[in-house]
Formats: structure tokens, C-alpha cells, sequence
């Protein structure tokens, strides 16, 4: 919790707007670089979650790669300088300009996710005059156990290739003249917490897809596990950095296939969630017949999360812990926005608001400020830093 004094500062500030915590940052991404070297995996972290310059370039710093799913995010990866052999391209519908952006600056792959896909890009690397590095994404058809909108590893998934197109993918493969076969490339979901369980399937299964094409001529060089890891969404402070160690050690116990190849993964919530908070202001607190309503000045816009698929997230109100309010209330914590479904919390029990409260709605630092948009022309909420 903030102290007194910097709740009091944070209370100055034009609501609402974004919070970082850059010292659990620089903890969490010293974390996972030690653990990256201490496994022999290599992370990519995926840009998707939060492009905030000082939060690229603390994680740039520490060594990590990039994984991106744009042209614009390969070139904001390179201007916050992570090398281009340490940065990959994934997304299900690359234009033909985006996949020039990443063979023109030679990037470590281009993970394609199509037959046609890969087809494309042998022949703009042919028109450019040059080899791609291309991984293949494949569907391991593993449910991962999570919400039907961040789930992306099962058969019929828009992502990747299913096992019934390997015969005619490795045929495309050996006619294609401008690239680099360069491994494999796997995803299961998101917001994976049963993480021994999920990803030591995701090995077997990898094992069993690598031994197959190892069986048809394609040496597999690089194996990307995807991201995915759990975070801790109902209590924060209990676990501000997810358990990254356990994920590691399950890949190293249970990939056969380990040895002799590059294995990486592509973290994103799991490493910027727990440092961000959106920071709004109660506009009104509204007495209705059966409960009461904190209305806040922001909406689904700053943070579309709650309102996209009913995610949870912690709701503090900073201000009454500042003055040591003690009574407590249950309220539906809304936003301003004009849909039924901008709602933060209903029936939270929180400590008995008022109107210039501010609140904290803790976790945001992943798909917060990075899915934000101007519906109803409301301005972007702006970041600031601490620590």
C-alpha cells in the first residue's frame, strides 16, 4: 500500500491515469533473466502487454528478447534496443508490409501461421533478395484450461497449423527457395495457473511434433513454448512475482527433445501485470434501492478487460485508507462509459467512499493502457512512474 504522503501527491494528478511500479519491474525482470540463464531458455517478452517506452527499455535491458505480433512492434523492439536475432514475429495476418519490415531488418524468426503464409513470405524474401527465418506455429491441441477468449492451442483455433496439414506443410517447406526453416513454435493459452500440469502436457506433446518432423528431414533448431504463465489477479501483494521457477523446471523436467536445440518462451502478463494500476477518481457514490454505486471517472476504454470477458481485478479506494476510514460498504463499481457492460466490480466491499476518492484498480499493467482506446472521444489516460 502507498504511504500517506504519496497518495496525497497522487491525489493532485489529472484522473484517470496509469501507475507503475518500477522497482517490482526491475525485480521481476531481474527474476526471470537469472532464471533464463540458470535453464538454458531463452525469453522473449511479448511486446503485446505493454509497449510503454520505460517499461521496453528496463526489459530490453536486462537481455530479454522480443516477441511481437506487428510491424509496428518490431520497430519499436528495435528502437528500445532489442537486437534483431533476439526478436520474433507471430500473428495470424502479417501484411505483405509488415513482413518486409521483418525480413528487411533480419530478425530472428517469422512465425508463420498458414501454409499460404509461408508461402507469401518466401516470395516477398525472394523479391527483397533475401533468406527469412521462418518457425512454423503449430496447434498441439491442448486445452489449457482458461477462458474461451485466451485460449489459442486447440485443433480448431485461427492460430497456427493442425496436424492435418504436416504432410503438405513439409512438402511447401522443401519448395521453398528463400527460407530458412528454423524450428517449431508452440502457444497453449493464457492465464495458465495449473502451470505443471498445462505445460508438462505442452512438452510431451512438443516431443511427440518434433520427433515427427525430425523423422521427415527437418532438423528443429528452435522450439518456442509461447508464453502463458498465471498471475495472481485476486490478491496481488500476496504473489507480486508469479512463480516462474516452477514453469522453467517443468520445461527443463519434461521436454525430451531439451537437449542439443535453443528453447524459448514468450512471457508478457506475467512479467508487467503486477507493477501497473489504472488510478481513477470517484465521480459519485449513487444510493439505489437495493445497492449502491461507485461511479469513477474511468471507463472501459482505460482498461476494456473487465467489460471484454468479466475479468477480475482488485479494486482499492486509496484515499479512504489514507484518512483511516473504518466503516465499510458493498458497492457496484461503474464506469462513466454509455455501455451496460462498463462495470469494475459488483457488490465489492470497500471502505466507505466519497466523491473525490481515489481508487486503485490493481494488475493492469498487462492488456491495460496497451488495449486503451477514445470510445465516446474520452482522452488516453496517462502513465506515470515510481521507484
Amino acid at each position: 500500500m502507498l504511504s500517506a504522503n504519496k497518495i496525497s501527491e497522487l491525489e493532485k494528478l489529472r484522473t484517470p491515469f496509469y501507475l507503475y511500479d518500477m522497482q517490482l519491474l526491475e525485480d521481476t525482470v531481474s527474476e526471470v533473466a537469472r532464471l533464463s540463464e540458470e535453464y538454458g531458455i531463452e525469453v522473449h517478452y511479448a511486446v503485446k502487454a505493454n509497449a510503454e517506452g520505460r517499461i521496453l527499455d528496463c526489459i530490453a535491458g536486462h537481455g530479454l528478447g522480443a516477441d511481437c505480433v506487428s510491424g509496428n512492434e518490431v520497430l519499436c523492439a528495435l528502437e528500445h534496443g532489442f537486437p534483431a536475432d533476439r526478436i520474433a514475429f507471430a500473428g495470424v495476418g502479417k501484411t505483405d508490409e509488415e513482413i518486409r519490415i521483418a525480413v528487411g531488418n533480419g530478425i530472428f524468426s517469422i512465425n508463420c501461421e498458414s501454409l499460404p503464409e509461408i508461402e507469401v513470405v518466401d516470395a516477398i524474401a525472394g523479391s527483397l533478395g533475401k533468406r527469412a527465418n521462418v518457425s512454423v506455429r503449430i496447434n498441439p491441441n491442448i486445452d489449457a484450461h482458461t477462458h474461451k477468449y485466451i485460449t489459442t492451442g486447440l485443433e480448431e483455433n485461427k492460430f497456427g497449423v493442425s496436424e492435418h496439414e504436416f504432410g503438405p506443410l513439409m512438402e511447401l517447406l522443401g519448395r521453398c527457395k528463400n527460407i530458412n526453416f528454423n524450428g517449431l513454435h508452440f502457444h497453449v493459452g493464457s492465464q495458465i495457473l495449473e502451470p505443471e500440469e498445462v505445460f508438462s502436457l505442452e512438452c510431451r506433446r512438443t516431443d511427440e511434433i518434433v520427433a515427427l518432423f525430425e523423422s521427415g528431414g527437418f532438423h528443429v533448431e528452435n522450439i518456442d513454448l509461447g508464453g502463458g504463465l498465471g498471475i495472481d489477479y485476486m490478491d496481488p501483494d500476496a504473489h507480486p512475482i508469479p512463480d516462474f521457477r516452477t514453469w522453467f523446471r517443468t520445461i527443463s523436467d519434461n521436454l525430451r527433445s531439451f537437449r542439443g536445440r535453443r528453447v524459448h518462451v514468450e512471457p508478457g502478463r506475467s512479467i508487467v501485470a503486477q507493477c501497473g494500476s489504472l488510478v481513477t477518481r470517484v465521480l459519485y457514490v449513487k444510493h439505489g434501492v437495493s445497492r449502491d454505486f461507485m461511479i469513477t471517472d474511468a471507463g472501459m476504454n482505460d482498461l476494456i478487460r473487465p467489460a471484454l470477458y468479466g475479468a477480475y481485478h482488485k479494486i482499492e479506494n486509496l484515499s479512504a485508507a489514507a484518512r483511516g476510514e473504518k466503516d465499510t460498504a458493498a458497492y457496484d463499481v461503474v464506469g462513466p462509459v454509455c455501455e451496460s457492460s462498463d462495470v469494475w466490480g459488483e457488490g465489492r466491499t470497500l471502505p466507505a467512499g466519497r466523491r473525490g476518492d481515489l481508487l486503485s484498480i490493481r494488475s493492469a499493467g498487462a492488456y491495460g493502457q496497451a488495449m486503451a482506446n477514445r470510445y465516446n472521444l474520452r482522452d488516453l489516460a496517462q502513465a506515470y512512474y515510481i521507484g
